[in-house]
């Protein structure tokens, strides 16, 4: 069964839970775009991995934070690559099957930004920015 949205039970609750991780405690903040969104997704998917390329240098080098700084730069700059594939594939079930890995990487960039602030807490306003054009890409 699935709601209005297409999503199934498991994946609304999957998202409820991440967005109250991202919940300061403060109500519902409405968030204004500062600028136009860009919806040619490969437009949007390069910048998403470059912002996350420059955010991953912030992250100081640890024994904790390493292996986490390794994941989220390779899932989050495979978004972009994946939605590449998808966009020159030659059948339809090349560009799902490309299309699928690519929302499965932006779910794991979500998951490795929610493990950097539990490593790191004052780096959280950054990763939550990222964290939200993560979860517009799916």
């Amino acid at each position: 069964m699935t709601n209005d949205e297409g999503m199934t039970k498991s994946e609304v609750r999957n998202a409820r839970s991440d967005d109250s991780f991202w919940d300061d405690g403060a109500g519902v903040v409405r968030e204004e775009a500062e600028t136009r969104l860009v919806y040619d997704l490969e437009e949007r998917t390069a910048p998403f991995g470059e912002a996350i390329i420059d955010f991953a240098k912030t992250i100081p080098q640890k024994p904790v934070t390493n292996r986490i700084i390794t994941q989220l730069v390779g899932a989050g700059t495979s978004v972009g690559a994946n939605y590449v594939e998808a966009d020159d594939a030659v059948s339809k079930k090349d560009f799902l099957k490309s299309i699928g890995t690519c929302r499965k990487e932006a779910r794991e960039t979500k998951h490795f930004l929610r493990m950097v602030v539990r490593a790191l807490p004052e780096l959280k306003p950054q990763a939550r920015t990222l964290w939200l054009e993560a979860r517009n890409c799916i």
